[in-house]
């Protein structure tokens, strides 16, 4: 991720609004959009590899939306070298590609990368958006992924999320003797790399608000503590030094904070700790079991999991532990609660008749929808936009304990474009970060 980006407006202005194409991704099942996307042109062979690398990445990008279907590059009639003077509409119209995008790769004299692209309405023959990037050769993938978060925007009016990571927990191992190590990767996948070693078991890892620190649990000589972790340089520090185990850690909305659960005596009840005083504050006081906090995006309230009522069920309570209320009425037991960025929805994990489903509600219980069912589905995380959902999915081993694995998939809030994220081994336990700085 190393090299600042500078973005700069190409101009020559947008295209009518009465006829760009656009996507309505609040409705349900919607129609892709077919856009061509052209190879970034470049002079020398670097600059060519890089614009073929951009490009396609771009494509890859806005394909794994779901809202958009690239056009093979095979059906394309101009040429690349006439498309960087003007499109031919005419000739993307006619492979009915309702949006266009073509850019270029070079190499600048004091060796920064200048990546430009254009975003075309072919319909209205306008221009949408041109933008160009000066960054280090070494950071093309990431302004790709910002290309195609700029033309997800553009044409669906919403943020994208492509110029995000994902924190996982990587695993490997007999089920009996499972090895966890923290694990950070781009949101497709791409430059996998370990945060921690195998020595101690590891699990949910959550992002702060700035991408720069994790914080996590770790059995540390068989002792579960809250821990939290730089991403760069690798330093971490136990998050205070409690009597009783300590553990589900989120940071809050401005990164001050860290909620989590404190089990004591068999009790498990919430608290905060403030980083920069490192005073702790005790939200809920009961003999239920009370845990899995989630700030709602403004920090006024949080969300959580408890047996207060008889049963495992969301609760929704203010920011200093008062007026509690439960949201979850539905049949089975309601787990892992996450709150939107976007503030709208909640997500969760829920246990019915031995099937577990990820499922979404709005703030107040009502307008419960279950996304997807399996043997094992858990640990929902938001994409920083409030429009997609990863989660992990664990299959059943055979009697002997074999075949069992656990993969990452990712699901929008309408039930649809369900994809696997590839990982190097078992994965679990996702968390998405905000878009990078």
């Amino acid at each position: 991720m190393a090299g600042a980006i500078l973005a700069v407006s190409l101009g020559l202005g947008a295209g009518s609004a009465k006829s760009e194409p656009k996507i309505d991704i609040t409705r349900g099942r919607v129609e892709a959009l077919p856009i061509a996307i052209t190879r970034f042109v470049g002079d020398a062979e670097n600059e060519k590899q890089i614009g073929r690398d951009v490009a396609r990445v771009v494509s890859a990008d806005l394909e794994r939306s779901g809202l958009f279907k690239p056009i093979d590059p095979q059906a394309f009639i101009q040429t690349l070298s006439s498309l960087q003077v003007q499109p031919r509409f005419s000739d993307w119209r006619v492979i009915s590609a309702q949006a266009l995008v073509n850019g270029a790769a070079k190499i600048q004299p004091d060796g920064r990368l200048k990546v430009e692209f254009r975003l075309w309405d072919v319909f209205a023959e306008k221009q949408m958006v041109g933008l160009a990037y000066f960054t280090t050769p070494q950071s093309w993938r990431r302004v790709a992924h910002i290309i195609a978060d700029a033309i997800y925007k553009r044409i669906t009016g919403e943020e994208g999320y492509f110029d995000t990571r994902i924190v996982y927990v990587a695993e490997r191992g007999p089920r009996l003797r499972r090895v966890k190590r923290l694990a950070i990767m781009d949101y497709d996948g791409e430059n996998p790399r370990f945060l921690t070693n195998d020595r101690n078991l590891v699990l949910t890892p959550r992002f702060s608000p700035t991408t720069q620190e994790i914080t996590y649990l770790s059995y540390v000589n068989n002792k579960p503590r809250v821990y939290i972790l730089d991403i760069d340089t690798l330093q971490q520090e136990v998050l205070g030094d409690f009597p009783g185990m300590t553990f589900a850690p989120r940071f809050s909305p401005d990164g001050n904070q860290v909620i989590m659960s404190l089990a004591t005596d068999g009790n498990s009840d919430i608290y905060t700790m403030d980083l920069r005083t490192r005073r702790v504050k005790r939200l809920t006081s009961h003999s239920a079991i009370d845990t899995a906090p989630s700030y709602s995006p403004d920090a006024q309230y949080v969300v959580f999991e408890s047996d207060r009522g008889g049963s495992q069920q969301l609760y929704v309570m203010s920011r200093d532990g008062g007026n509690v209320k439960r949201i979850s009425f539905g049949k089975g037991r309601y787990a892992t609660p996450v709150w939107s960025p976007r503030g709208d929805l909640i997500a969760f994990t829920k246990l019915h008749r031995g099937s577990f489903y990820i499922g979404i509600m709005r703030t107040d219980g009502a307008g419960e929808r279950l996304l997807t069912e399996s043997f094992l589905v858990e640990g929902p995380t938001w994409a920083p936009n409030g429009r997609v959902l990863m989660f992990f999915r664990q299959t059943p081993a055979d009697d002997q304990g074999r075949g069992a694995t656990t993969r990452l998939y990712s699901i929008d809030i309408t039930g649809y474009n369900e994809r696997e994220h590839i990982t190097p081994m078992d994965a679990s336990d996702p968390a998405w970060s905000p878009l990078i700085p």
